[in-house]
């Protein structure tokens, strides 16, 4: 797999070559602030049978109600099989809604129930506030560079995944449950 980040290998931005201890470094403080980041969440997710998948799937159906199982899909790379496995469970705990298409009737959508929504809401807000302070200790021009460094690491189509997700839309009002359907097959 060719790495975006590739072409311009020891190059910092700075003008001047990334050395080995820098490179080391970062990587370590990636490390260590992925595992601070996904602290919160996942003591909320191992109480109730959780993963970080299930809290992946909740954030994505979250940010844009109505998202196909096949946009899901190509959104977290992972397999059908996978996301079958936990949108059945997060169907069967009332979680997410999958209604029949709108446009499409072979297509499901994906919708959170108000319990979802809570769920995805109680995950993401001790994140939200860890990123948002140190957005704030960071200062702007911080902030521009560490998105950067994030698109320059990403491979050529994850870059384009990333660039092309839709807007956020406001959350849509949940639907019945007597129009829930099983995950698409």
């Amino acid at each position: 797999m060719q790495h975006h980040a590739a072409r311009n290998a020891t190059d910092t931005g700075c003008g001047s070559a990334a050395s080995d201890e820098q490179v080391r470094r970062g990587i370590e403080a990636m490390y260590f602030a992925y595992r601070a980041f996904t602290s919160d969440p996942d003591l909320i997710l191992d109480q109730i049978g959780y993963g970080r998948a299930h809290h992946r799937t909740l954030h994505f159906i979250n940010r844009d109600p109505g998202l196909t199982v096949t946009a899901l899909l190509a959104v977290l790379g992972v397999t059908k099989q996978s996301l079958n496995r936990v949108l059945r469970a997060l169907i069967e705990d009332g979680l997410v809604d999958s209604r029949i298409g709108s446009r499409d009737r072979r297509e499901r959508q994906l919708y959170l129930t108000d319990k979802g929504a809570a769920l995805e809401r109680r995950l993401s807000q001790a994140q939200r506030a860890r990123v948002r302070a140190a957005y704030h200790a960071a200062g702007p021009q911080a902030v521009e560079g560490f998105r950067l460094v994030l698109e320059a690491m990403m491979d050529a189509e994850m870059l384009d995944r990333f660039r092309t997700l839709p807007p956020p839309h406001p959350p849509a009002a949940p639907p019945s449950m007597a129009s829930r359907t099983e995950a698409a097959e």
